[in-house]
């Protein structure tokens, strides 16, 4: 008897040319630290700018950005990963249903496979074929079903902790870009050098979000720097008026 050859490591399957992957956007990670940077750049240059309009002392504005910093971090945590754990769990309890319909009705469940695949231009023979086979694997069945009826991979239901803490996370980046002048200097000079800060992250964040969105990146860059320059526009208006309103 031949000696067995070690075992190897397991590797992923070669792509076959013409053939491409793609990126893993269920996870929720990505998106949350997308919305979780501009949110927080966006926030954090209108509560400071709407603040410097009024004209207050240097710390007040330096202690309302940290704690727009901490609270609008924290809220947007909590909020993703509610949100994210809420419907993952709403995900596994229809795929838990749908485990009990191919216990309970196995052959109605490959009928209902079967008449699926018929009408998107399979022929019937065909399809019912595919569907005998896909029922004889009950892992591959349940698979194949949550995809088709419910339009959701039961192997990726999103990670609820990952986004709630890249949100965090890029959030408090995203916000600490404005106040950072503010924290090592005061008056006049920061205000402009959070403008600068804040117009050239905003620029930065539309180009990053062009690689996901696969858009041009001139185009995404120029809505980030308009959105954050109307918002900072709009509360340091509002901020200077009332701040007028208030002295008088």
């Amino acid at each position: 008897m031949p000696p067995r050859r070690p075992s190897r490591a397991r590797r992923s399957p070669r792509l076959l040319p013409g053939e491409h992957t793609h990126r893993d956007i269920q996870g929720g990670g990505a998106r949350a630290a997308v919305f979780g940077i501009s949110d927080g750049l966006v926030s954090n240059v209108s509560l400071i700018l709407g603040l410097a309009g009024a004209n207050p002392s240097s710390s007040v504005i330096r202690l309302a950005g940290l704690a727009g910093l901490l609270g609008g971090a924290f809220s947007m945590a909590a909020g993703e990963y509610i949100s994210m754990k809420a419907q993952k769990e709403l995900f596994q309890h229809e795929i838990e249903v749908e485990r009990r319909e191919l216990e309970r009705s196995p052959q109605a469940e490959s009928r209902e496979l079967a008449h699926l695949y018929e009408s998107r231009g399979i022929p019937q023979e065909l399809a019912q074929q595919i569907a005998t086979q896909v029922m004889a694997d009950p892992q591959l069945a349940l698979e194949t079903h949550t995809r088709e009826e419910l339009g959701v991979n039961p192997n990726s239901l999103g990670r609820p902790m990952e986004a709630a803490i890249s949100s965090f996370l890029t959030f408090a980046v995203g916000a600490l870009i404005p106040l950072f002048p503010f924290l090592v200097a005061g008056g006049r000079g920061a205000e402009f050098a959070t403008i600068a800060a804040g117009g050239l992250m905003a620029l930065v964040v539309g180009g990053l979000l062009s690689v996901f969105t696969g858009r041009n990146w001139k185009w995404s860059a120029l809505r980030q720097l308009l959105i954050c320059a109307a918002a900072g526009a709009i509360t340091f208006a509002l901020g200077s008026a009332i701040g007028v309103a208030g002295a008088g």
